[in-house]
């Protein structure tokens, strides 16, 4: 049986609000993951100020440079993955997540590709990300496409830099 993921842009406010309810199954997914994982939580997604980072999400990654998009199954939310613009060259990729039961169907890999697409398509010329050092499968992926890895390019607490990798692909 061959699995149909479908890839679209989050435009309505229910697209937003199953994007936002993935960020929160990503969150406690990252928080369920280890205790390396909790610390790196506690450092870049605090309760309240992830709670505001989800009350603005659509305006965080608006078009024209920033886009948000949902990996469907069957017509059901099961994954995101979103882009924002970092300066007028680089964008950054964050939270790309795929729920347990469609993991290993490709929606990660078709999510990815696609924000890489329209960050082409919009003229960056650099995509950044950053992944935790534990994800392989995230690794392997991100490699699989072209991302090369490099050092921070953000301020990064010491104590959690060990736990992070950092990748860009240039456009």
């Amino acid at each position: 049986m061959t699995v149909a993921i479908t890839i679209r842009a989050a435009r309505t406010p229910e697209d937003i609000d199953d994007v936002r309810q993935l960020c929160w199954e990503y969150r406690d997914y990252l928080l369920a993951f280890d205790d390396y994982m909790q610390e790196i939580v506690n450092v870049f997604y605090p309760e309240d100020a992830y709670t505001a980072l989800m009350k603005d999400l659509a305006l965080k990654h608006a078009r024209p440079q920033g886009e948000i998009l949902i990996a469907a199954l069957d017509g059901q939310s099961v994954g995101c993955a979103m882009i924002h613009p970092l300066n007028d060259q680089d964008v950054e990729i964050k939270r790309v997540f795929v729920q347990a039961q469609a993991r290993g169907t490709g929606a990660g890999k078709k999510l990815s590709q696609a924000l890489i697409d329209q960050a082409r398509r919009d003229g960056a010329k650099r995509i950044l990300l950053d992944t935790n050092a534990s994800f392989t499968g995230a690794r392997r992926l991100y490699e699989k496409l072209g991302f090369q890895q490099r050092g921070p390019y953000s301020d990064i607490p010491e104590a959690v830099l060990p736990m992070l990798v950092f990748y860009e692909l240039n456009l």
